[in-house]
């Protein structure tokens, strides 16, 4: 088949749009599940929208999203929220600004609204890349720079890690809302720059201003013709990169204990079974899950059924119309039976969450460092796209069950509560300090100091 693309938005910093023939070809196809795959991480940047994709667009997206969430969101009542009467407030919203990109916003904070960590809009991609060139962490109560990006505006302008984060435009990151800023920031409505308020570990306030560095996306032109080969092994390459950045890494101390860091459950059942497998071969190990968003519920099961020698419920989903449980079934002879700790912190979130509260009331290990996110619920990706010739990408996260826990009680809002905490200062951040592994291999009987803790799974940046 013949299939024809190109951007009808002028603006370099727009929503993406293709327009497009109907056909088959399995490189397209490829590559469109590719695309569909890359606006899940790709960060927008601000822009003006055309203005064919206004007001109607953005009604007929609210549509959809609505339609799915008065399907299939797990609590028919909103938790209160009058849901009806939001979508034509935020209707109303649409016609007193047509920018499409202000809707878009506005459709977000309709299922903000309902104040749950796995409802949330997954807006279109933007044909531009857009890093600050920092990253943040919350350390109890304090929100810090977790690392600065080589070459960064934010570099150049001193920005460092164990720099204390007091305001981000105005706004005083909290744990509760801090992934709000980053969801505005860097997903929703990303800036061409931001001003930082920061304290250093010596205690001086200063204020700067960082500009966010652009890289273009490939433009689609023609997907029939031969440039189009390289343009989808190129998005091959990077989804090939980032799944390196998700890998297992592990490390073991002597003969007494492995080390595994999990960025994320995302893993097959054999993949699994082979870092567990090695672990056996010690008598304690560390399960870092230390800034592990969550993922897949059957990564999770594996991962327990190589913990424990019996079947164990993980906790009970309570959907719409049903409640059901979440067993993780034995491996029984091939499990890890040595000492156990895992490691949490406040990115800790959703799956990582599940496995440090069966660990705790299963009393199969110990929970060390900060309490995590408190973002536990079930929820499903929809998929949507508008237009017909002109084709616009976008979704929306929807929870379909509240998870309930062997004591009965939700993690969300609440988090794990670690059986001990710990956590890093300004100047050990500064310093690439790990004070938290150090004390959990401590725990088990082995000496690594907090400055070679912070030395054993250095931080990767994603390409931009």
């Amino acid at each position: 088949m013949t299939n024809e693309s190109e951007a009808p938005v002028q603006n370099p910093d727009a929503f993406i749009v293709r327009k497009t023939k109907s056909g088959k070809n399995n490189r397209i196809a490829r590559c469109l599940v590719l695309m569909a795959l890359a606006w899940l991480l790709a960060p927008p940047a601000q822009a003006q929208q055309n203005a064919s994709y206004g007001h109607g667009v953005a009604n007929d997206m609210l549509d959809r999203v609505s339609h799915d969430m008065q399907k299939h969101y797990y609590d028919p009542a909103f938790h209160g929220v009058d849901w009806n009467a939001k979508v034509r407030e935020t209707k109303k919203k649409f016609q007193d600004d047509k920018n499409l990109e202000m809707s878009i916003a506005h459709i977000a904070a309709a299922l903000d609204s309902l104040n749950d960590s796995h409802t949330f809009l997954l807006p279109p991609s933007r044909s531009s890349h857009h890093e600050y060139g920092f990253r943040t962490e919350m350390d109890g109560d304090r929100c810090f720079i977790a690392h600065t990006l080589p070459g960064s505006d934010a570099e150049a302008k001193g920005v460092k890690r164990g720099d204390e984060l007091l305001a981000v435009n105005g706004y005083r990151p909290t744990r509760e809302n801090i992934w709000k800023i980053n969801y505005i920031f860097r997903t929703l409505r990303p800036q061409p720059g931001l001003t930082l308020d920061l304290q250093d570990p010596a205690g001086q306030h200063r204020q700067v201003a960082v500009l966010a560095k652009h890289k273009e996306t490939q433009q689609l032109t023609d997907l029939s013709s031969g440039a189009a080969d390289s343009i989808i092994w190129e998005m091959i390459r990077q989804e090939e990169y980032e799944a390196h950045l998700m890998r297992a890494r592990s490390i073991s101390v002597g003969e007494s204990l492995m080390i595994l860091k999990l960025p994320e459950f995302d893993f097959e059942a054999g993949k699994v079974d082979e870092f567990m497998g090695r672990a056996r071969k010690y008598p304690a190990l560390i399960l870092d899950l230390r800034d592990n968003p969550g993922g897949s519920v059957e990564t999770l099961k594996r991962v327990l059924g190589n913990l424990f020698d019996k079947d164990i419920k993980i906790c009970d989903r309570n959907g719409r119309k049903e409640s059901k449980p979440e067993i993780a079934k034995t491996r029984g002879d091939s499990v890890f039976a040595g000492k156990l700790i895992v490691l949490v912190n406040c990115q800790s979130a959703s799956a990582s969450e599940l496995l440090a509260r069966v660990v705790q009331l299963e009393k199969r290990g110990q929970v060390v460092g900060d309490r995590s996110s408190g973002s536990v619920m079930a929820a499903r990706h929809y998929d949507y796209k508008e237009g017909m010739d002109t084709v616009m990408f976008y979704g929306a996260s929807i929870t379909e069950s509240n998870l309930l826990m062997g004591d009965g009680k939700s993690l969300e809002h609440t988090g794990v509560t670690p059986d001990e905490t710990v956590l890093p200062t300004a100047a050990d951040l500064a310093s690439n300090r790990d004070p938290a592994l150090s004390r959990a291999a401590a725990m088990l009987g082995v000496k690594i100091s907090p400055e070679a803790a912070g030395k054993l799974f250095p931080f990767e940046w994603p390409k931009l």
